[in-house]
């Protein structure tokens, strides 16, 4: 009869249904995987980057750290037998500020990219759980068409 054949397509349906959320949430699952990866490297470099940076500045723009990369004549010199300071040592700012700008840039691009994976990430876990919701809508109704088509037949 026709509603056997409705029913049939509705079946059919269904377990297209199934196999398309099954497919959806395996895809999520992956991305979301390769999300927590990119974002674990971004936040790495980008605290290392920022790490660098702070030793970089206090150094060439001074501070208390910057005496620590210097050679203490007396103390140092005296226990491991090496020549003494120069008297003309200059920290090479130029050079420094050069790195310093390089590295803030760095810093930038891995900023931006992380908000960017991060933006990514909520947009592709918002369409998941659209599509999620719209699929249970259908799956209920064509459910509740098989069960009364069924009962017609009956």
């Amino acid at each position: 009869s026709e509603l056997e054949v409705q029913v049939k397509e509705l079946e059919g349906e269904l377990a297209a249904l199934t196999k398309e959320t099954a497919e959806m949430d395996k895809i999520r699952q992956e991305t979301h995987a390769d999300y927590e990866t990119a974002k674990a490297d971004l936040e790495l470099g980008l605290s290392g980057v920022r790490k660098a940076l702070a030793i970089l500045r206090d150094y060439y723009c001074g501070g208390g750290a910057a005496a620590s990369m210097l050679q203490d004549g007396a103390s140092i010199g005296s226990l491991m037998k090496q020549p003494p300071v120069p008297e003309k040592h200059s920290k090479a700012e130029g050079v420094g500020n050069s790195i310093i700008g390089i590295l803030e840039v760095v810093e930038s691009d891995l900023a931006t990219g992380l908000a960017k994976e991060e933006t990514e990430e909520a947009d592709a876990q918002s369409e998941y759980e659209k599509m999620t919701q719209e699929n249970a809508i259908v799956k209920t109704t064509k459910d509740q068409d098989v069960k009364y088509k069924t009962q017609e037949i009956k």
